[in-house]
C-alpha cells in the first residue's frame, strides 16, 4: 500500500498538465511593508506599515499617533513620493509637520470646514438664480473627509493617504459608521 506522499505525488503529476500543483498550498508570500520612520515601532510592527493596506492608527491625546504618521510621512516625502493629508477638523500643522521632516512640497493638503453664513447664503443664492433645487444641508466635514479620501484614492498615485478624523465622530465612539 503507497504512503500517502507517494499518492499525493502521482495525483499530482497525473493533474500536472490541466491543473498545476492542484494539491500543494499556495505560497505564503511576505507582505510589503514601508518603515515608519520610529525604530521600536518598525521592530513591534515587523518591519512598518502594510503597503497597499488600510492602517488605523488610533490612541488617546498625546499617545504618539500624530507623530508615527508624520514620521511614516517623512520617509515616504522623502523618497520624492507624493502624499495627502485629509484634514477633517482643520487641525494639521505643517510647520510642524516640517519639523518632523515632511516635505511639504510633497503633500497634498485637503482642509475640510464647516460653511461660513455667507458660504451658505452664496449656495442658497446661486441654487435660486439657475433655478435649482434649494441647497440642501451641507456637507459636515466628516462627508467632506470620506468624499475627499474617496476621490484620491480612485485617482491613485498616491504613496500614502491620510485621513485624519481626530475626534470628528466622537458619537460613534471615534468610529465611522459604514451602514
Amino acid at each position: 500500500m503507497p504512503s500517502a506522499t507517494v499518492l499525493r505525488n502521482q495525483i499530482e503529476h497525473a493533474l500536472q498538465s490541466r491543473f498545476p500543483a492542484a494539491l500543494s498550498p499556495a505560497p505564503r508570500t511576505i507582505r510589503e511593508v514601508a518603515a515608519t520612520g520610529i525604530d521600536e515601532a518598525d521592530r513591534l510592527l515587523e518591519g512598518g506599515l502594510p503597503v497597499g493596506a488600510i492602517s488605523e492608527v488610533t490612541g488617546p491625546e498625546s499617545s504618539g499617533r500624530t507623530s508615527l504618521v508624520l514620521a511614516f510621512l517623512a520617509q515616504r516625502t522623502a523618497e520624492d513620493r507624493v502624499c495627502a493629508w485629509i484634514d477633517a477638523n482643520d487641525a494639521f500643522d505643517p510647520e510642524s509637520a516640517a519639523a518632523n521632516g515632511v516635505s511639504l512640497r510633497q503633500l497634498l493638503w485637503v482642509r475640510c470646514r464647516d460653511l461660513s453664513p455667507q458660504d451658505r447664503a452664496g449656495i442658497s443664492e446661486r441654487s435660486s438664480a439657475n433655478n435649482a433645487k434649494p441647497a440642501t444641508k451641507p456637507w459636515t466635514r466628516l462627508d467632506q473627509a470620506v468624499r475627499a479620501t474617496d476621490l484620491l484614492l480612485q485617482a491613485g498615485g498616491f504613496a500614502v493617504i491620510v485621513l485624519d478624523l481626530g475626534e470628528t465622530a466622537p458619537e460613534h465612539g471615534n468610529r465611522i459608521p459604514l451602514a
